[in-house]
């Protein structure tokens, strides 16, 4: 039985090798591997350079400029808030805070469950009903402690469904 390394190196060269010939393939690897993945792993990155003739401090350099890639496994929820003016202006600093104080971690980190992950950013395009904050694909409007701390509940509340 083949172990968990060699299964995902067979994926990554399969997925690097249908699309290194794309013009500019690098971002086009990237963003297929982290899909696949939902992050791009070290694994990768000796796997595109010896693909695309480039050196690994190459592939690293650009995962690194670009904040949409990551090198580490996310949690099982993705969260984002706005850190933008608009949403600043509504209380996101506060809202913030209490994320922070709520999981006990900083952006760019993970909580020890490995539930959630918390990610800035800037704008979300729900400028008038802000503090905004994404969970996996949902944009939530008019966050606030409690709005906060019920999704939360939610999210890791397991509900079985009898049949």
């Amino acid at each position: 039985m083949e172990d968990n390394h060699t299964v995902m190196d067979t994926t990554l060269e399969q997925l690097v090798g249908s699309l290194k010939d794309t013009p500019g393939a690098l971002l086009p690897i990237l963003h297929r591997i982290q899909e696949q993945f939902g992050y791009v792993p070290d694994r990768a990155l000796p796997i595109i350079a010896r693909a695309l003739r480039c050196t690994t401090a190459d592939v690293h350099g650009v995962i690194s400029f670009y904040h949409h890639f990551r090198l580490s496994q996310p949690g099982r929820h993705l969260l984002e808030v706005c850190r933008a003016e608009a949403c600043q202006a509504r209380g996101a600093r506060e809202f913030e805070r209490h994320v922070k104080e709520k999981l006990n971690i900083g952006f760019d980190q993970t909580t020890a469950d490995g539930e959630f992950t918390l990610k800035a950013v800037y704008c979300l395009g729900n400028c008038a009903t802000g503090p905004s904050l994404r969970q996996g694909k949902r944009v939530l409007s008019r966050m606030n402690s409690a709005r906060f701390d019920k999704l939360v509940e939610d999210l890791t509340t397991y509900k079985l469904e009898l049949k």
